[in-house]
């Protein structure tokens, strides 16, 4: 169990450092995305099943995302 317990908490320390590391990408482009954050329901698990909640944003937002992606696909 303590193992199980280590493992959630690596992943959710993992999953927190992405979403930061995310959001200083993104706002580097212009991009905010107000609910970007680890699924709280995540800490629910025994298991570790880290799900990182992209959020929702407006369609603006949602546009420069595109732009952002497609020149970053080039």
């Amino acid at each position: 169990m303590a193992r199980e317990r280590q493992a959630a908490a690596d992943g959710m320390a993992e999953a927190e450092v992405a979403c930061g590391e995310l959001a200083e990408v993104l706002a580097r482009s212009g991009i905010v995305l107000p609910s970007l954050s680890v699924d709280p329901v995540t800490y629910g698990y025994e298991q570790s099943r880290v799900l990182v909640e992209l959020g929702r944003c407006n369609v603006a937002t949602t546009r420069k995302l595109i732009d952002v992606l497609k020149r970053a696909g080039r």
